[in-house]
């Protein structure tokens, strides 16, 4: 009976609360329908500027499929590799090519022609890509017009034999980023909804004082937890129900492998970051402290979890730590399901770690809470 009470009581106050339940159906909403476009690694619309000096019609040729290409952006072709070199220098493009005098006599004669590429790296990523475009497209021009039959090596000359690399994309044919963040954009929306409104519940009511009106009754410490993080637990199911949804019907990205898998691993997961919130909000003495605590923790989740970077990336210390943040675990699940469609079996050594995160920090919530002091 008591145990009904207290679950009355937890639910009468969420569902009171004029602002947590529009948080729990609209922050799920925006983050699946903006992240996945802002949050992507794709490198397209890549400033060039050319610099032609042979001015022939196979350096002109060159120039429009650079022209063409989705992924660059032609601002301009001069006559000056200096003045394209300061395009660079100035941040106004991010390549620089030049096509040498004799491009095309070159091509024609012996079917290779040395072309210089200066690219801007500031932006590491997006300087490594657009060098490795360009490369690309370059072997590309250079393989159509070896096998065109007027650009056919003369005068003797043999054209360089060349290996064919026929690459098979699995898992992510397209190449899009917004496949690899949406089952990790999931992963962050249980660690905000589920982490950050536990940690700031018990703290709320010590700050109005209605904690001392459970204190002195006789409610078992374990009782009170759970009463407390039962509320979370369904709200992490409904957000995760509303991400699956919205990533199905508007990216079309459906779990590969099955669709229990991830509610079991949102069934781990979702208990072990409620019970950090919680262990967070034992410790705090007003909300202002527990927000900075969680938003530090949070921070650090999405950094070493493997959300942005992969783990394998991380320096080998790093990859140490990462083994004691839960995130990581839940997120390479996620996308094992997602993509490639993983089996339980597949999903033991990630369900046994976040086992592991539920029973440590939701005893760690029931040893912390204190009714006196």
């Amino acid at each position: 009976m008591m145990w009904k009470y207290l679950l009355e009581k937890e639910f009468k106050q969420f569902v009171r609360n004029s602002f947590l339940p529009k948080l729990v159906v609209m922050f799920p909403v925006m983050v699946m329908l903006v992240l996945p476009w802002v949050t992507t690694m794709d490198v397209k619309d890549i400033r060039i500027t050319v610099t032609d000096r042979d001015r022939s019609a196979m350096s002109g040729r060159l120039v429009r499929d650079i022209g063409a290409s989705s992924y660059f952006r032609l601002e301009r072709v001069t006559d000056s590799y200096a003045d394209a070199l300061g395009d660079v220098e100035y941040g106004a493009v991010d390549v620089a090519l030049e096509i040498p005098p004799h491009f095309e006599k070159d091509m024609t004669v012996t079917g290779t022609a040395p072309v210089q590429v200066s690219v801007n790296t500031v932006n590491g990523t997006k300087g490594l890509l657009g060098g490795s475009y360009l490369g690309q497209l370059l072997a590309d021009f250079s393989q159509a017009h070896l096998l065109h039959p007027g650009v056919m090596p003369t005068s003797g000359a043999v054209a360089q034999p060349r290996v064919e690399l026929i690459a098979h994309y699995r898992y992510n044919p397209s190449l899009d980023y917004r496949i690899y963040m949406i089952p990790a954009l999931m992963v962050i929306l249980l660690i905000v909804l589920c982490g950050f409104l536990p940690a700031l519940n018990i703290v709320s009511e010590k700050e109005r004082g209605t904690i001392e009106q459970i204190n002195v009754t006789p409610v078992p410490r374990l009782l009170f937890i759970l009463a407390k993080l039962m509320p979370y637990w369904l709200t992490g199911f409904v957000v995760l129900s509303i991400g699956i949804l919205l990533a199905g019907l508007v990216y079309g990205l459906w779990p590969s492998g099955s669709i229990l898998h991830v509610y079991l691993l949102a069934l781990l997961f979702v208990p072990a970051i409620s019970g950090f919130g919680l262990v967070v909000s034992n410790y705090s003495a007003t909300m202002q402290q527990a927000l900075f605590v969680m938003f530090f923790f949070v921070m650090i989740f999405q950094l070493m979890s493997g959300l942005l970077t992969p783990i394998r990336s991380m320096p080998e210390w790093a990859q140490w730590l990462t083994v004691f943040i839960p995130p990581r675990y839940f997120i390479q699940a996620m996308r094992l399901v997602y993509l490639k469609g993983g089996t339980f079996g597949d999903l033991l050594t990630d369900c046994a770690a976040l086992l592991g995160f539920v029973v440590f920090f939701n005893a760690w919530a029931v040893w912390s809470y204190r009714k006196r002091g």
